[in-house]
């Protein structure tokens, strides 16, 4: 059993294991008490006059206590962020990471701007983690990439994939959680989604081309084509073998 869980780890791509690992370390971390969360916690306050800018990367990896939702959301997190890595990014690890960026750049401009809005700033000061959120907006982008795909919730009704955020949504609001969360998510992959898929069919510009200093920190990995063993290359011409 633990060889087959080190095998399905190894087996990861290298920014669903790092963004895995970083995630259960720290979440475990809090638990044990031997972080503290109130060191990695968002807060615009210290991020601005304290420069405490770790809190900006940090709020992306607690994911609060380890019970349920915990498991849902590390369920999601290795799933969807290891399918998108592997299939829609597939030998594009930059633009994996830099999708990840821009969700978490748009996630946190939605806090910091709400909490500056009168009537609603109240509820943007409770999200202070935004990991369920980064988490949420993968299943998103993936369930508008992979729109016809068939699936079931729980064994109790089958969807497609196009439908697979609002029957989560729907669950979290079942069971008491707030919405605020997931709807962000939301925001934050549809925007991504827009600016990377439509709007480029649209215009033909694509406003989301990774930076090259991005590119430069993941060395390309080459997509390997599998030759069938059954084909046959006719030997070349006589008069071709001639040419200079």
């Amino acid at each position: 059993m633990a060889q087959a869980v080190e095998e399905w780890y190894k087996q990861m791509p290298i920014i669903t294991r790092s963004y895995l690992t970083a995630a259960i370390v720290t979440t475990i971390g809090c638990s044990l008490e031997i972080i503290s969360p109130y060191n990695l916690y968002l807060n615009p306050r210290l991020v601005m006059k304290q420069y405490q800018f770790w809190r900006l990367v940090t709020n992306f990896l607690y994911f609060r206590k380890m019970d349920l939702d915990f498991l849902f959301h590390m369920f999601f997190l290795a799933r969807y962020c290891k399918l998108l890595e592997e299939n829609s990014f597939r030998g594009r690890t930059a633009d994996f990471f830099y999708m990840l960026l821009f969700g978490a750049t748009v996630l946190t401009g939605i806090v910091l701007v709400g909490g500056m809005i009168p009537y609603v700033s109240e509820s943007f000061a409770r999200i202070i983690f935004l990991s369920n959120s980064l988490t949420f907006m993968m299943v998103y982008v993936w369930s508008k990439q992979n729109p016809f795909i068939h699936m079931s919730f729980l064994g109790l009704f089958t969807f497609t994939a196009a439908y697979l955020p609002w029957v989560l949504l729907g669950f979290s609001i079942l069971v008491g959680a707030s919405p605020w969360v997931d709807l962000l998510g939301m925001i934050a992959g549809h925007a991504y989604y827009f600016l990377e898929d439509v709007y480029p069919r649209m215009t033909g510009r694509r406003p989301l081309r990774t930076p090259s200093f991005i590119k430069a920190m993941f060395a390309e990995e080459p997509v390997v084509m599998a030759q069938p063993g059954n084909v046959r290359f006719a030997a070349p011409q006589a008069d071709e073998l001639h040419q200079d």
